[in-house]
């Protein structure tokens, strides 16, 4: 079961935007790479590519190791390692390994 998913909240743990919160927007599982709104932000120079049309400085989010986010648990306020649980019904969901409630 995988520790991060889309549209989850977690916690940057090293790197410029160390200790940021933040939603994850994409994911490449197979590159161990995250993107997350408003961290790991880089600045990209677009040229004029027609006439009329102006040039701009974009800042655009970057990709984040995997390995460097951890979910944050709404319930205890606190970045959690993740285990998977078998509810009644045959689903499974995953667990903060601190509090033991649903993410």
């Amino acid at each position: 079961m995988a520790r991060v998913k889309k549209n989850d909240t977690v916690i940057v743990l090293s790197g410029k935007d160390k200790g940021k919160k933040g939603a994850v927007l994409r994911l490449l599982p197979k590159k161990n790479r995250v993107m997350v709104k408003g961290l790991g932000i880089f600045i990209k120079h677009a040229k004029a590519r027609r006439q009329g049309e102006s040039s701009e400085i974009r800042k655009e989010e970057g990709w984040i190791k995997l390995s460097k986010v951890m979910p944050f648990c709404s319930s205890c306020k606190q970045p959690c390692r993740i285990n998977a649980k078998v509810l009644e019904d045959g689903k499974k969901v995953r667990v903060c390994n601190k509090c033991k409630e649903v993410i």
